[in-house]
């Protein structure tokens, strides 16, 4: 079977009033200067000459009117304050578009293998964006997935209405918790005839910079007034934790300062408060190490995959469940941080998995 597959990535064109063009290899070339503090360095990691890193910055100096990297002797290289504004501003584009690209891709690369290989079984998983799913895609040898972002509501819907083979699911290991999720779902989920494939746990809480550990050390601290917010959609259910955690702890979320800003994935909650716009926000461990934050733990997830019980008699679903037991694949989960395979591929109902925790 052919195995082309593109690859769609977001990249930002500056063009002058005079159409003179900023190529993207600049936004590389200040992530250099940030994470190394030398702009050899940073040229040689964009895999460019010295020479043109400092025309890129050259150039973006007499654009803005103020320069992009400060140099001080004996103290190297470091980003200038709109350097440092321009990567996170990229930063964020990437993370807030990221999910809705790789649907994109996701739906152009099946679209591609049924022209190329002949129309053939393509396993269609609607599922919240999500570290350890991200991963799935990368092992077309072993299934060939068609993966597409969003909320938990739509994914069951998609589910139930057939345009789907699987859906993900999360709920947290916490009972208490876990019935008040279940309950907000009760009307979607056909208990009678879903099964569970058991994936992996996650880690949810609150992400916060190192400057913040002072001030911020749990879900109170959120209320006060100089600490900003920055929260996830609505529809998402990292959001319904969040909001069924300040519940416990009897917190209106009103007295959040911040908290009716939403960003769509944890990735972007994350490059939000790295970029400086916001002291804490909820998600994922996985999202706060990848922007060097601080982690407080809240709780934990099963983060699982439901279908039909017909569907797991399906070629491509036992070739699914063989790569989430293979041992290539679960190395990989054990990459990222907050993630833990949680039984993987094993196949039960709700009530089994919801009987487990208790």
């Amino acid at each position: 079977m052919h195995k082309k597959k593109l690859h769609i990535s977001p990249a930002w064109v500056f063009r002058t009033e005079d159409g003179e063009l900023f190529e993207p290899v600049l936004f590389r070339l200040l992530k250099g200067v940030r994470d190394s503090g030398k702009l050899t360095a940073a040229a040689e990691g964009a895999n460019i000459s010295y020479r043109h890193a400092w025309n890129l910055l050259n150039r973006g100096a007499d654009f803005f009117g103020v320069p992009l990297v400060l140099m001080r002797k004996g103290h190297g290289t470091q980003l200038s304050p709109l350097g440092e504004k321009l990567l996170w501003s990229e930063q964020r584009v990437k993370a807030r578009l990221g999910p809705q690209i790789d649907s994109m891709a996701s739906e152009l690369n099946m679209q591609l293998q049924q022209l190329l290989a002949g129309a053939h079984p393509v396993l269609r998983l609607h599922a919240s964006h999500g570290y350890a799913v991200a991963l799935l895609p990368d092992f077309s040898d072993w299934v060939e997935l068609d993966l597409q972002y969003t909320n938990p509501a739509n994914a069951i819907s998609a589910l139930t209405r057939g345009e789907s083979d699987l859906a993900s699911f999360h709920f947290p290991a916490s009972p208490q918790l876990a019935d008040q999720v279940m309950a907000i779902y009760k009307r979607q989920l056909d208990l009678k005839n879903l099964r569970v494939i058991r994936f992996v746990t996650r880690e949810q809480g609150l992400i916060i910079r190192s400057d913040s550990r002072d001030s911020i050390a749990g879900l109170q601290d959120l209320t006060k007034p100089d600490v900003r917010f920055i929260n996830r959609d609505r529809h998402s259910g990292t959001r319904i934790l969040f909001n069924l955690l300040l519940e416990d702890q009897g917190i209106v979320i009103d007295d959040i300062n911040g908290a009716d800003q939403e960003e769509f994935t944890h990735t972007a909650v994350a490059a939000y408060i790295a970029a400086g716009m916001a002291d804490a926000g909820f998600g994922v461990e996985a999202s706060a190490r990848q922007f060097g934050l601080d982690f407080i733990n809240l709780a934990t997830e099963h983060y699982l995959l439901i279908c039909h019980e017909d569907k797991l008699k399906q070629g491509n679903m036992r070739q699914l469940l063989d790569l989430m037991r293979a041992p290539e694949f679960l190395g990989e989960i054990d990459k990222l941080p907050g993630y833990a395979p949680d039984r993987c591929g094993e196949i039960c109902t709700f009530a089994q998995l919801l009987a487990s925790d208790r």
